[in-house]
């Protein structure tokens, strides 16, 4: 392990060792105080942010982006603050700090026996949010977790999310997909976070008038299992409370090639992504490059 990444796997150690025994109004301020900090010192993590924001806001002035990179940042410290501390929140702190609209489409799916796969971009706290079904719905399901470095970090991240009640499967490895669509076939949940494809090997969708990559594991999975596939987006108010919308189900085309549905399927997620977005811009935490006009320079700038 180089000295950075024991540097970056310390730091994360001493976040769940340290912040979580904070008081919540001391965890609130200092993650507001870090996100100002990093937010005053403009590095590539803050412009990217503003790059993004400003395809979403289209027509944005530069202190219009600006604010809303502000409030990103703050958005994303306190995901990160509300992380470090969920492992110490009470059953009923879990169960009341989050509400989400329209969460009959997952009860009612559940109830089916159909197996449901939940379908999310990187907005406010989606950890939160599956603590919330682990606790407040007593429903236990399956995500994906990108394996980070250095391991021992990935480790802690598994760690984490298997304490709050997730199975967690590694993204690389290839048997992920298998077991996901067991987990289906047998009703239950599988939890994806789907606005950023991590395979090079997308489906190419519109998204906010410009070309990215999304991955088709939700899709394909809904086609091969049968599963209902629900879109979610959520966000943060000015309460303690996270709010989220659980939107109505992407349906599978009657016809075409599996392809073809597949980039049918994906591409309506992407519109119900870019619905909750626009709405909540700043609760948006894509901190990379994610249109394909960044990701190749023969295409545009980076």
């Amino acid at each position: 392990m180089s000295a950075a990444e024991r540097l970056t796997d310390g730091l994360y150690g001493l976040g769940w060792s340290t912040v979580k025994k904070l008081p919540e109004p001391v965890a609130v301020r200092l993650g507001r105080t870090i996100a100002d900090l990093a937010w005053k010192q403009r590095g590539k993590g803050v412009e990217r942010l503003e790059s993004n924001y400003a395809r979403v806001v289209r027509g944005a002035t530069p202190e219009r982006l600006a604010e809303l990179s502000r409030a990103g940042m703050r958005s994303y410290l306190r995901y990160w603050m509300e992380s470090f501390r969920l492992p110490a929140w009470s059953t009923a702190r879990v169960k009341s700090g989050f509400d989400p609209k329209d969460i009959h489409f997952l009860t009612d799916g559940l109830a089916s026996g159909q197996g449901v796969i939940l379908a999310l971009p990187h907005m406010a706290n989606y950890d939160l949010a599956g603590a919330w079904v682990t606790t407040k719905l007593e429903t236990p399901f399956t995500t994906v977790a990108e394996r980070l470095k250095p391991e021992t970090l990935y480790d802690r991240f598994v760690a984490y999310r298997e304490g709050l009640g997730m199975e967690v499967l590694p993204h690389s490895g290839g048997s992920a997909f298998g077991t996901l669509a067991r987990r289906l076939r047998e009703g239950g949940l599988v939890c994806l976070v789907a606005d950023r494809d991590l395979s090079a090997s997308g489906v190419e969708v519109d998204f906010f008038g410009e070309t990215t990559r999304m991955p088709a594991g939700p899709a394909l999975l809904a086609q091969q299992t049968g599963a209902l596939l629900l879109p979610v987006t959520l966000w943060y108010d000015d309460s303690p409370i996270m709010r989220g919308q659980v939107h109505p189900p992407v349906e599978v085309p009657e016809s075409g090639t599996r392809a073809e549905k597949t980039s049918v399927m994906t591409q309506a997620l992407a519109d119900a992504f870019a619905t909750g977005i626009a709405d909540h811009p700043e609760d948006w935490h894509m901190l990379q490059r994610l249109w394909l006009a960044d990701l190749d320079p023969a295409k545009g700038p980076s």
